[in-house]
């Protein structure tokens, strides 16, 4: 007999306990399962070039021009449009990576195992704000920096943390960053200087000379997201350890890429549920307006899956000044989101809250009982390759996609 509440937890089990370690730094194609030498990974459910966003378009581009595959952005666009290389999810590759998430062959990603279940996820590095690949830029100046990350900072991070015992925790990074007014999605400043912090005696010892050591400790100390893909790794892997559970109703996968937005669920497998992705609602850089931005983009939303990000705002008030609202808002939006799931976080607790457990395990039966969707917390792409980050803010899932998965449900296990 078929046992819901038993499935759900089984998964919430398994997602909560999860203990994800951040172990090296290593080339994409090396590491990522199934990454053949002209695939290129990106963010959300599947798609083609020709219902691809603008940031997304860009960052592919900029992806071929950075392998040397393309000398420019229409050889590239011709390589693609020509079938000569291969788009697929970051999520069938046990990946993920924010906003566009492009990942090609050669990059260098973070290697993050669950000691738990076994199971192992990655991301690639983080470039900052603004004009960057992954919104879609890749002037020269950004194809720069990330030949400096990938042949600099990379290979000083596999090193460092080959020095470290037992690799960089970051489910207790995690824990202790919300204690300090993170969210873990879009406000990380306090996440970053912890992973700084511990990572920066290793990297002097393992820095070839203090002129290397200096430049990579700057690099992550002036980015306020260096924590960020590590933990979106660190989030797929927690939230795949509670995939494909028979019976479950839990939500393991939300995902964007600038056109649609798709989730998958513990109980039914691989399948997407997809529909359009949401318009964001924010704040924008000085010159930009809505008018200016695409739809929302990327795998981060791997942190709202597993409990953090939007869902935990209210350990983070200030993030209000980046995404708008107001920080009543911000515990608000963390209240409204226990209702639409089934656990309290045994590991990331709240502060404000009397340390309450953040809300993990969004159940479909909820979502569509309640009409309350997941809140995203989300940057803002600009809706034209090349130009880069414009603002950041809210958005939201469609019900629909909900409400299919949940027909998809009935009729598999408790139709006849």
């Amino acid at each position: 007999m078929l046992n819901i509440e038993q499935a759900n937890q089984v998964v919430l089990g398994r997602m909560m306990g999860a203990r994800p370690i951040l172990r090296t730094v290593a080339r994409a194609a090396d590491v990522i399962p199934a990454m053949g030498e002209r695939m290129l990974l990106h963010a959300g459910p599947p798609i083609t070039w020709e219902r691809a966003s603008g940031p997304l378009r860009g960052a592919i581009v900029g992806a071929c021009i950075f392998e040397g595959w393309a000398a420019d952005a229409s050889a590239a666009q011709a390589l693609v449009t020509a079938g000569e290389v291969t788009l697929a999810p970051c999520h069938h590759h046990a990946a993920v990576g924010p906003m566009a998430g492009v990942t090609s062959p050669s990059m260098k990603v973070y290697v993050v195992e669950n000691v738990t279940h076994g199971n192992k996820a990655f991301s690639n590095l983080n470039e900052g704000y603004g004009k960057v690949l992954r919104y879609g830029a890749y002037s020269d100046d950004v194809l720069a920096r990330l030949r400096w990350m990938n042949d600099t900072m990379a290979p000083l991070l596999a090193d460092a943390l080959a020095l470290s015992e037992e690799g960089l925790d970051i489910r207790a990074l995690l824990a202790e960053s919300l204690h300090m007014g993170d969210e873990g999605h879009n406000r990380n400043k306090a996440g970053s200087i912890l992973y700084t912090t511990r990572l920066a005696p290793l990297i002097a010892r393992a820095a070839p000379d203090a002129e290397t050591a200096a430049a990579v400790l700057k690099f992550l100390g002036d980015n306020a997201l260096s924590v960020l893909n590590p933990v979106m790794a660190a989030c797929k892997a927690m939230a795949d350890a509670g995939h494909g559970v028979e019976g479950s109703t839990i939500m393991t996968t939300m995902a964007r890429n600038g056109t649609d937005l798709g989730i998958r669920i513990s109980g039914l497998g691989d399948r997407w549920f997809t529909g359009p992705a949401g318009q964001p609602d924010g704040l924008y850089f000085p010159g930009f307006t809505a008018a200016d931005a695409n739809r929302d983009i990327g795998d981060s939303t791997i942190t709202e899956t597993a409990g953090i990000g939007a869902f935990a705002m209210a350990a983070a008030p200030a993030i209000v000044t980046f995404i708008s609202g107001t920080p009543q808002d911000a515990m608000n939006a963390t209240l409204e989101m226990y209702e639409i799931t089934a656990a309290e976080h045994t590991a990331f607790t709240i502060p404000a809250l009397g340390f309450r457990g953040t809300p993990t395990g969004v159940d479909i039966r909820k979502v569509v009982e309640l009409g309350i969707t997941p809140r995203i917390n989300t940057g803002i792409a600009h809706r034209e390759a090349g130009v880069g980050q414009v603002g950041a803010g809210l958005t939201r899932p469609p019900l629909s996609v909900f409400e299919d998965a949940l027909l998809a449900y009935a009729e598999r296990y408790l139709e006849g």
